[in-house]
């Protein structure tokens, strides 16, 4: 087990590196971020000195150098908008932005997995096909229409929770929380529900899959044959057996909440690192956009090896095909 997640690792920094290049090529070769900064009556040698001040006079190649080597030194730059460490904006954002993915797959996978369970052992059954029809139009629904519907209806119309923000919040280990007080919870509601949507439908559909290719196995008939009930028979035989491709898909999934929560965070104000993303954009901050960029990938492949370390408890035979 060690060495499988020791591979793991070697796999995951070689990942980032390899990403740290693309991210930063990509970015430092968009725009000049020098025009939205300073005065558009400027003349050239006042937009000389600020290109010399932020480091963009130098070759592409000599920035990333200085760039790489604040990485390893946990510097990603100065923000060239706020004049603080672009870490910093991203590290005071990043709990906004986890807290609303994981209580938005939290949401998935508690409603997904019994309605889909539910669905594959009756598929024939009108709650089934209503189940369905819900979870096709989770799929089709636009995420950003879906919460102007949602603040349209509760907001508006009903004036049940608030349309924008964050809420109250309280630390827990020196981290800010809207999860732990009512207000924060209310405000928390409606872009989690919005940002659950397609994944509630992705694993409605998944373990529907799993369950009735599970119900049509030898397992489940033997099991069957020596009399155990059909709730053991789910219980002991046939969630077991779906639950290792759901965490796997789960895992993946979260990762994409997270990297992918831009349009919901804008719709509902919400302040995390995607609205701070969308900001940086808008005056092309390039240490912010490189630094959330790297941060989501980080995020992202700690996801997968947690995926993948987990999988390896769930299915031994990973272990033994990956040592082989």
């Amino acid at each position: 087990m060690l060495s499988y997640a020791l591979r793991r690792l070697a796999w995951s920094a070689a990942t980032l590196f390899v990403m740290s290049l693309l991210v930063f090529a990509g970015v430092y070769a968009i725009g000049n971020p020098v025009d939205l900064l300073i005065n558009p009556q400027a003349d050239q040698a006042e937009i000389a000195r600020a290109t010399a001040l932020l480091g963009l006079d130098r070759p592409l190649w000599e920035q990333y150098w200085l760039f790489f080597r604040g990485v390893l030194g946990g510097n990603l730059g100065i923000s060239f908008a706020a004049s603080v460490p672009a870490i910093t904006l991203i590290l005071e954002r990043m709990p906004a932005t986890l807290e609303l993915a994981l209580t938005a797959m939290l949401i998935a996978i508690t409603l997904g997995i019994p309605l889909g369970l539910l669905s594959g052992l009756r598929p024939r059954s009108w709650l089934a096909r209503t189940i369905m029809v819900l979870s096709t139009l989770g799929f089709a629904l636009p995420t950003f229409w879906v919460g102007l519907m949602l603040i349209m209806v509760f907001s508006v119309q009903l004036g049940w929770l608030p349309t924008t923000g964050r809420g109250a919040t309280v630390d827990v280990f020196g981290i800010p929380l809207s999860i732990f007080t009512v207000d924060g919870l209310r405000h928390l509601l409606l872009p989690a529900t919005t940002l659950a949507l397609f994944k509630l439908a992705l694993l409605i559909r998944l373990t529907r899959a799993g369950t009735q290719d599970a119900m049509l196995q030898d397992y489940v008939r033997y099991a069957r044959a020596k009399g155990l009930s059909e709730r053991a028979v789910v219980q002991s035989h046939v969630l077991p057996n779906i639950l290792i491709p759901i965490v796997t898909v789960a895992g993946l999934e979260l990762g994409s909440l997270i990297a992918f929560a831009i349009v919901t965070e804008t719709v509902f104000a919400w302040p995390g690192m995607g609205k701070l993303l969308i900001d940086s954009i808008n005056v092309l901050d390039r240490p912010v956009i490189v630094a959330y960029l790297l941060a989501t990938v980080c995020l992202f492949i700690l996801i997968n090896l947690l995926v993948d370390l987990l999988y390896a408890v769930l299915d031994p035979r990973v272990r033994a095909r990956d040592t082989q």
